[in-house]
């Protein structure tokens, strides 16, 4: 089929700037963006690979306030980090750019202003919490309090993760700010809301019906947010940090940072090219792409389209090959927790192996489900394939060259039907690698441009050359010339995948040019052509290395379960009077069922020595309701009632919670009668 675009805009989601890039990031979005990128680039097409660092949001503003800077110093440390650690691992963006740069602001105010200006947006006034110690509003993530529904006192705004009910910050008892731990108050404000529902009929057609060919997570996932129903969406939030909100009366209001990000793709271009960014954005002859992880699918395949939607004049996207999650050593890599395998950090202790990690990251990506890296398997899959097959082909080749006929190219001789089996193989590898690019399975591409490389490797092994040397130098001329013709090749099929192994490859091999259409070429080097000395593309990777980067982890682990451990802060003193308001009691649990409906709500009936009363708790994942039946347990006995579920629960049963979360009922050691008092 005759491609109707005339050239290719590559955008990589923006990473966040308050921390550095992982093996996460890279399997997700990076590898494989810049992969297509470079084969694009090699057929000779027109390509733009765009990225930036996303620096707007509260998480920066709370990491500044925690360190005492500004947002801006944090997002110029982490920028800096991020920008020099893509450019040495390889990732050839045209431009790396920002969002808190002044093209940017300028850009995104604009798109805002026209969807405002065209009556895009709805306006809403609600109650918020307001910090007044901090003078700012608060996202629900940054409230906590008493879950309604379990009585769990660090429920946070919208959601307890104790007994898993959603909630708004509004529904939390005794709600506390989590940036200045004082009150918060509830004040009116004013946000401005894209209706994607509005969009609802248009999005359902273009993706559900018009986009079949998305993969199936990305689809799916569209497919069960349209389904459920899109709803407005606020494009502001209160805060000081961020792209202002460029209309009368929205002192102390930002673009909300999903709104302002994807414009960050759209800046980024026209700073790179002031005159004809344009042309990359609202020429239908130009195809656009969105490398993703799984987390952003609903905002470039629902929100952003919506927005370029409703503006008018802008390409919406091809396709979206966004990618699932890549964990670490089987476990969820974490920020939070230090669990990660850090890009700044593996290029400072593995130096001059960039392409080692590309190719374990690509051969593992997480292009349909999951998965999962493992030192064990980066040291096997360098040792085993990049040196064992690549290295080991590329080397020989080379090193017969040097010695037999003084590391020029020898003529090729006539060739016997073995050769010619041999040709037929590596001459069919430019299709299936192309095919596979075509369609995003990045994964498979590098396997059969691994292939090129074993079926080198088994034809060295099946003429020997080094033999036949004694006897017949014309017939380790031609056996040479084709494995030299199968290693140019193999700098062809690698470029967009091993570019730093490629580039010295090309140089041994003194190849002039290298193009895509050249692949499966076997004349691609010259009678008489002077190699350059032989350097090993690889090298083994010792145990030792590797049990470095596992006891790294492991100190990592064990340095989380001691801070896991550690009990939480004291709350702040109280009055004797305070605590004596308290009637906790032992009462015997005549009855526990589990409440219809609630994974995690326990309905007590229990003997309380004054006629019995009804507890609801939220304990279900951690007992049995059988287990409950018949023991003494403690509870606060003049707490209010509180209705959970339509059942009034009276009084809350006394749980000690551990640090793995897991919630223990407190008991008494010994018996005592229903009623009596803890003292």
């Amino acid at each position: 089929m005759e491609n109707k675009f005339k050239r290719t805009l590559v955008t990589t989601a923006l990473p966040y700037a308050n921390g550095p890039v992982h093996i996460g990031h890279l399997a997700g979005v990076y590898v494989p963006a810049d992969i297509y990128a470079r084969y694009l680039r090699l057929k000779g097409e027109e390509v733009l690979l765009i990225g930036g660092s996303d620096e707007h949001g509260v998480p920066i503003t709370i990491k500044a306030r925690k360190e005492g800077v500004s947002p801006q110093d944090i997002v110029d440390r982490y920028h800096k980090i991020i920008k020099e650690s893509f450019e040495e691992f390889g990732i050839s963006f045209d431009i790396y750019s920002r969002t808190s740069s002044k093209i940017h602001h300028e850009m995104a105010s604009d798109f805002f202003r026209k969807l405002y200006d065209k009556g895009e947006f709805i306006e809403k006034v609600s109650q918020q919490y307001y910090d007044e110690e901090a003078q700012q509003f608060l996202a629900d993530r940054y409230i906590t309090g008493t879950c309604p529904h379990c009585h769990n006192e660090r429920a946070y705004g919208d959601q307890c993760e104790a007994c898993g009910t959603s909630l708004n910050a509004t529904d939390l008892i005794n709600p506390k700010s989590a940036i200045s731990g004082s009150q918060p108050v509830l004040r009116d404000t004013k946000h401005w809301y894209l209706p994607l529902d509005k969009w609802e009929p248009f999005l359902r057609e273009w993706i559900l019906e018009g986009h079949k060919e998305w993969r199936s997570n990305v689809y799916g996932q569209c497919k069960s947010w349209i389904d459920m129903g899109l709803q407005p969406r606020a494009v502001s939030r209160d805060l000081d940090w961020g792209v202002p909100v460029p209309v009368e009366g929205a002192d102390g209001k930002v673009l909300y940072v999903w709104f302002d990000a994807p414009i960050g793709y759209i800046s980024n271009t026209k700073e790179l090219l002031p005159d004809s960014w344009e042309k990359w954005w609202k020429d239908p002859e130009t195809k656009m792409l969105h490398f993703i992880g799984k987390d952003n699918i609903v905002f470039h395949c629902i929100v952003f389209p919506a927005m370029l939607k409703a503006e008018g004049s802008y390409n919406l996207p091809e396709n979206v090959p966004a990618n699932e999650f890549l964990n670490l050593e089987g476990d969820k890599i974490s920020t939070s927790r230090n669990w990660a395998v850090w890009l700044h950090e593996y290029l400072r202790e593995f130096p001059g192996k960039q392409d080692v990690l590309r190719y374990v990251l690509t051969a593992n990506a997480p292009e349909t489900k999951d998965n999962d890296f493992t030192w064990r398997d980066f040291q096997a899959r360098n040792n085993n394939e990049l040196v064992a097959i690549l290295g080991n082909f590329v080397n020989r080749s080379l090193v017969l060259t040097h010695k037999y006929f003084g590391g020029k190219v020898p003529a090729a001789g006539e060739l016997n039907d073995y050769d010619r089996a041999t040709l037929a193989e590596f001459t069919n590898v430019k299709a299936t690698v192309e095919s596979y690019l075509d369609n995003y399975r990045f994964r498979d591409a590098q396997r059969e441009a691994m292939n090129l490389a074993r079926i080198g490797n088994k034809y060295l092994a099946d003429t020997e050359p080094w033999k036949l040397a004694k006897t017949d130098m014309e017939r380790v001329a031609t056996i040479l010339n084709l494995a030299l013709q199968i290693s140019a090749n193999l700098a062809i099929a690698f470029e967009p995948f091993l570019p730093f192994s490629a580039a010295k490859l090309r140089h041994m091999l003194n190849m002039s040019e290298c193009r895509w259409e050249q692949l499966g070429s076997s004349t691609l080097l010259a009678e008489g052509t002077e190699l350059a000395a032989t350097e090993l593309l690889f090298e083994k990777i010792e145990d030792a290395t590797i049990d470095a980067q596992i006891q790294k982890l492991q100190d990592t682990k064990r340095a989380n379960e001691l801070n896991e451990h550690k009990a939480n802060p004291i709350r702040e003193n109280i009055e004797f009077d305070d605590f004596m308001k308290l009637d906790i009691r032992v009462g015997k649990v005549l009855e526990c069922t589990k409440v219809p409906k609630a994974d995690k709500l326990l309905q007590f009936r229990i003997d309380d020595g004054l006629g019995g009363r009804t507890i609801v708790s939220g304990i279900a994942k951690h007992y049995n309701p059988e287990d409950l039946v018949g023991k003494n347990v403690c509870f606060v006995a003049n707490l209010a009632p509180r209705k959970l579920r339509g059942i009034e629960s009276q009084g809350m049963i006394l749980s000690a919670e551990d640090a793995d979360g897991r919630l223990v009922v407190i008991t008494p050691a010994d018996e005592v009668k229903p009623g009596s008092e803890v003292k």
